[in-house]
């Protein structure tokens, strides 16, 4: 007994300074890469005279009939494009899944969207850990046929019947739609992550950021929207991952494994007003944060610092900006 007691603290002794040797390399890594990447200036980007945000995945609901989860999915409708950004977690492995059982409800059908971004390669964005050790994703626990959409992904991905690209490098995907590129952050216990996030040109307003789960940070991703844009920052919706307090569901697991801090360090809600501070800087007239991996504590922070522009993020609840 004793000798099984010794060996499995020497394996976490060992697992402890391979994890804390892995986030050193990979923050000077990731730090480095940022101060080494230069993008260009897109000044063919166009613009919508309309855009609609439809949280389809998230973890509040606008209604009873409607499921939440510790996931992110939204149906973006600009004048002339559709697309589904990221496809939720499938915590339960149910098929249909709960994007799947929300579109029904809401009477949306797979035909509702022409594109596909994946914000980044983890369970909660892709369908499920099953999905993101295959480097793919899935709208239920099925791949179901997609016919010719159009995907973009943040690292090499694949989907039968599809030939997702891979958008490293800023891009533009249709009219006044772009992806930033991807921006690398190093986790503690989820390594190595590239995430990428969603933008769009509503015109006579400015830019409007859709972010997953914000592993790259607001004030990079801030600054990247800035490096690639004339247009002004108008709003952002999304993930940024402030898990404050354990509160609800599965929040006390994000403030030890996603904050690109170290467990014992978690993030604090003065980090929290310190990012408000910065996404002030830029007057933003739409301000929404994802509950999925943020806590009511920093909902509540981002609420009180933008009275006149914050949203909430509800499943079947539409934001409408025209």
């Amino acid at each position: 007994m004793i000798q099984t007691i010794i060996w499995v603290l020497v394996v976490l002794v060992i697992l402890f300074v391979y994890l804390e040797f892995r986030f050193r390399k990979g923050k000077i890594k990731a730090e480095d890469e940022w101060q080494e990447t230069s993008v260009e200036k897109i000044r063919d980007l166009g613009s919508t005279g309309s855009l609609e945000i439809l949280p389809l995945i998230d973890w509040y609901t606008s209604r009873d009939d409607l499921k939440g989860e510790c996931g992110v999915s939204y149906l973006i409708k600009t004048d002339e494009n559709s697309i589904l950004f990221d496809v939720g977690l499938n915590s339960e492995n149910s098929d249909p899944s709960p994007l799947l059982h929300n579109m029904d409800h809401l009477g949306i059908s797979i035909d509702d969207f022409d594109i596909i971004v994946i914000s980044h390669n983890h369970q909660d964005h892709v369908g499920g850990m099953k999905w993101q050790m295959r480097k793919s994703f899935s709208l239920t626990t099925r791949q179901i046929d997609l016919g010719n959409k159009k995907a973009y992904t943040p690292i090499p991905m694949t989907y039968p019947g599809l030939d997702p690209v891979w958008t490293k490098d800023p891009a533009v995907i249709a009219k006044g739609i772009a992806v930033i590129g991807t921006i690398p952050n190093q986790l503690f216990f989820m390594g190595w992550t590239l995430e990428q996030s969603l933008a769009v040109n509503v015109e006579g307003k400015g830019i409007v950021l859709i972010v997953g789960c914000g592993h790259q940070t607001l004030p990079k991703i801030i600054d990247r929207t800035k490096d690639l844009f004339d247009e002004p920052l108008y709003g952002i919706i999304g993930g940024l991952h402030y898990p404050v307090t354990s509160g609800r569901g599965k929040i006390p697991i994000h403030q030890y494994v996603g904050t690109g801090k170290r467990p014992w360090t978690p993030i604090t809600i003065k980090e929290v007003q310190e990012n408000i501070d910065y996404l002030k800087k830029e007057n933003p007239e739409f301000v929404a944060l994802s509950g999925h991996d943020s806590c009511d504590v920093s909902i509540e922070a981002f609420r009180k610092a933008f009275p006149d522009a914050y949203k909430d993020v509800k499943v079947g609840e539409k934001i409408i900006i025209s």
